[in-house]
């Protein structure tokens, strides 16, 4: 029987590169995000180029309430979600606390760790019933050291950190299986969303070095939750060879 796998954040970047890895794979997908378009674009294509299965859940990971409805108003056939990929998650603006702007603060932590907290609380006790089941947590080098301006995205991927060490033992009594993934610099629509759309400024990030490419933590994904029953990858820390550091990048210039 194929695995399930709900992927948040699926219509772009890692979390679309994760989709199709998966489908490639001999999975079946659920796939959520808040662009409709891309969602029914996506599985029209996944659906044609792999012989697999693809449903799509539309609703924004930040209200509680459509989470749970979407989850809970899956068809009996997608109820028993094998493995949660919490994909979903963003920066907003690069600034110093007191220039912040408390809406990307609400923003970011709505997001990245209420978002995934939720989801993981509605989806986490079906797999406690079945005694199996494995949550990927995509984090950052954020959440593994704190870069200037960065200070709230970063302080949410600390909590990813923190959140995926607490589900690893929450869950362990039910043979659940936790992981965390944390790239570094990788060429999405990360930047063009943290800067609001500014493409020349976002463009800037990845200049003079190679990063890393959405498909690049795909296959780390695929890697991490196809491991032996016994196996639990309890985290990764992915990086473009160009990059040691948050900041600190081998660039070529030209």
């Amino acid at each position: 029987m194929r695995k399930i796998a709900l992927i948040t954040g699926a219509t772009s970047g890692i979390g679309e590169a994760t989709a199709f890895m998966l489908a490639e794979n001999n999975y079946k997908v659920i796939l959520t995000g808040r662009r409709q378009d891309r969602l029914n674009a996506l599985k029209n294509k996944m659906e044609k180029e792999y012989s697999t299965q693809v449903y799509t859940l539309h609703f924004d990971i930040r209200n509680p309430e459509e989470t749970e409805n979407a989850i809970k108003n899956l068809p009996e056939e997608w109820q028993n979600i094998g493995i949660l990929i919490n994909n979903a998650g963003l920066a907003a603006g690069l600034s110093t606390i007191n220039e912040g702007d408390p809406a990307d603060w609400d923003q970011m932590i709505d997001t990245n760790i209420k978002g995934l907290l939720q989801i993981t609380r509605i989806i986490s006790k079906k797999m406690i019933q079945r005694g199996e089941g494995h949550i990927v947590n995509i984090s950052s080098i954020a959440g593994k050291e704190t870069y200037p301006l960065g200070n709230v995205y970063c302080a949410t991927k600390h909590a990813v950190q923190a959140l995926t060490k607490g589900m690893r033992l929450d869950f362990l009594p039910y043979g659940i299986k936790v992981s965390s993934v944390c790239p570094g610099a990788v060429h999405t629509e990360f930047s063009l969303v943290r800067f609001k759309g500014d493409k020349h400024r976002a463009d800037k990030v990845y200049e003079g070095f190679t990063p890393l490419y959405a498909n690049d933590i795909a296959e780390t994904i695929l890697f991490v939750i196809t491991r032996p029953k016994h196996v639990n990858i309890d985290d990764i820390l992915i990086m473009p060879t160009a990059q040691a550091f948050s900041r600190d990048f081998n660039k070529k210039t030209s």
